[in-house]
């Protein structure tokens, strides 16, 4: 799915980059996108409700490595995957290193509101975008500007939070985590969970209280660490934020941004009665690089 635009960005890297490793990193890597599948047969999930899950995380959107024309390409492909529902994992402005030229808020949810599911697309909001509002940093407290733009577009943002969803006749819900690294500043810790040196929104116990039945639930985090503290309430849990380490070398990710280092950097994760899927994401922070992890949605089918 590479257009002109990128292939001229792209060629232009592997002159500057020289041949081999370094520009296959930076020129081509980052542009492809695979459909990761996973199959989970959840210990505590009802006979007859079979749900298809498209998740998205990670975009990073910004000029010129994700602008609006990419955005809507990995929109199209992910409608195309028959999924139930479909769910934003975030991180989807660009990290501060690696913009060039932001995009426009609106623009962007705009693009993604044209996602379409039967039981709806929802979002919830990563590091990036609580820091990418510097009123909201400051005062620890407000909505960022990226969620009101979500909300005018008709996406809702989970903030510790749970919704009752029905597939076939058959309940679960749908919970969303504040961030746990929601803010990099240091004030106010008596009302904020502090992680990774970070001061974080989440709430476990106050999503989890508002389950008013037994019915299966699903719940969205950004960063997995939470998944350590995770009851068995929780049949299935979906992550972004770790991008697979975004660089590899035969299994190896010189840089992981989590507490527990490789137990939740990518993929399914069983833990007792519950499951873990972290996405490999699709966008770039830190550097426009992408190496032995490439860009993906990920598709999660859950059946009994």
């Amino acid at each position: 799915m590479l257009t002109r635009r990128q292939l001229i960005l792209g060629s232009g890297a592997m002159i500057a980059s020289g041949t081999g490793l370094g520009g296959y990193a930076y020129a081509i890597e980052p542009y492809r996108l695979a459909v990761r599948n996973y199959s989970v047969r959840p210990r505590r999930w009802p006979r007859g409700l079979n749900l298809r899950i498209a998740a998205i995380a990670d975009l990073h959107a910004c000029k010129p490595w994700m602008p609006i024309e990419r955005v809507l390409e990995i929109v199209a492909r992910t409608n195309a995957l028959g999924a139930d529902l479909i769910v934003l994992l975030g991180d989807y402005v660009g990290s501060s290193r690696v913009t060039v030229e932001p995009v426009d808020h609106g623009d962007l949810a705009r693009a993604l509101a044209q996602l379409r599911a039967p039981l709806g697309v929802h979002a919830i909001l990563g590091n990036h975008d609580w820091w990418d509002d510097d009123s909201v940093q400051r005062s620890f407290k407000g909505t960022p500007r990226l969620q009101r733009a979500f909300e005018r577009a008709g996406i809702p943002v989970y903030d510790n939070d749970a919704l009752r969803l029905t597939k076939n006749g058959h309940p679960f819900w749908l919970c969303g985590q504040g961030d746990q690294w929601a803010f990099y500043g240091q004030r106010d810790r008596k009302q904020h969970r502090k992680s990774a040196g970070y001061l974080g929104r989440d709430d476990l116990p106050g999503t989890l209280a508002k389950l008013t039945d037994d019915a299966p639930a699903i719940m969205m985090i950004h960063e997995p660490d939470i998944f350590a503290d995770m009851p068995d309430r929780v049949a299935l849990s979906l992550a972004g934020h770790t991008h697979g380490g975004q660089v590899q070398f035969f299994g190896y990710a010189p840089i992981i941004p989590l507490r527990y280092g490789h137990r939740y950097l990518y993929g399914q994760i069983q833990e007792g009665a519950k499951d873990l899927i972290v996405s490999g994401g699709i966008g770039c922070s830190g550097l426009p690089i992408r190496f032995g992890r490439p860009p993906e949605v990920v598709v999660v089918d859950v059946e009994a």
